[in-house]
């Protein structure tokens, strides 16, 4: 007797078995909550097929028991979930030269699969970026730079009804660094040429008023990196929706760990365009 299946997808839009290269879905871990093994392994036993990957966010690992992070290492990987330190390797910088590769060490031994690089917080030169994520390789480990993109708000498109010819209120320009979109690109092309494996893209900014989403943003790093070597962090529902509407399934997305089985069924088929989530608003595992 064949098991019922609620989704499917086009034959030309389904993505492979894991270990998946496009249609990524990788899961926040601990840091806002404190995530407890048995919450960990419900997850992993119940939508482990859908998660590729599990992040460390925030160095909350450096604050966890070596032990307590060797065993979740170790609970993904059984379910052939890989694991990211998230972004803590700038803070190693502190300690001098070598604490670097010390730390790489540390994270290959507790069996870390990915070191992520916070380029926006490390503050170093393109050579020593080049340089960390070829260290990184070095240690058999894969590395994924995270780029920040930063733009000015006044450069929104105001959104809403109005009338023809109305007086709108102008925005006020930000003092906050407007970030070089091409800059951000090539740097982060230099990246990929160094052997990184993936580009974390953090688009907070970009997708928080995902009515006024800088669409020509993300058109731009896309289509200049590629579909299959760029990851999105995607805060919101309406964000990742988003994403799956205008690039389909095989966008790779970083979500909460609550979001994960919407976002699953968002990348299957005939699904709709209008509507809220799959699963309401007050659908929550925890």
């Amino acid at each position: 007797m064949s098991a019922y299946r609620w989704k499917n997808f086009h034959e030309d839009e389904d993505r492979p078995e894991k270990p998946r290269s496009f249609g990524v879905t990788e899961m926040r871990g601990p840091h806002y909550t404190l995530f407890a093994q048995n919450a960990l392994q419900d997850i992993f036993e119940s939508m482990g097929q859908f998660v590729d990957g599990l992040k460390f966010s925030g160095g909350s690992h450096s604050l966890m028991p070596k032990s307590f992070v060797k065993e979740v290492i170790d609970m993904a990987h059984e379910h052939d979930i890989y694991v990211s330190t998230g972004d803590w390797a700038e803070h190693m910088l502190r300690k001098g030269p070598s604490a670097f590769k010390q730390y790489i060490e540390e994270c290959k031994q507790l069996g870390f699969d990915t070191v992520e690089l916070n380029v926006e917080s490390l503050e170093v030169p393109e050579d020593s970026l080049l340089r960390f994520v070829r260290l990184i390789k070095s240690g058999g480990l894969k590395a994924k730079p995270q780029f920040a993109v930063k733009f000015n708000k006044s450069d929104l498109p105001v959104g809403g009804d109005r009338a023809f010819g109305a007086y709108i209120v102008p925005t006020p320009r930000s003092s906050e660094f407007v970030e070089d979109v091409d800059l951000l690109i090539r740097r982060a092309e230099r990246c990929l040429e160094a052997g990184a494996d993936m580009i974390m893209i953090d688009a907070d900014d970009v997708c928080k008023h995902i009515d006024s989403v800088r669409a020509d943003i993300i058109s731009k790093i896309i289509g200049r990196l590629g579909l299959e070597r760029t990851m999105f962090e995607a805060s919101n529902p309406r964000t990742y929706e988003w994403f799956v509407k205008n690039y389909g399934p095989r966008v790779n997305l970083f979500v909460e760990h609550s979001h994960v089985m919407d976002l699953e069924c968002l990348r299957g088929r005939n699904l709709g365009k209008n509507h809220s989530s799959v699963l309401s608003s007050s659908y929550f595992l925890f």
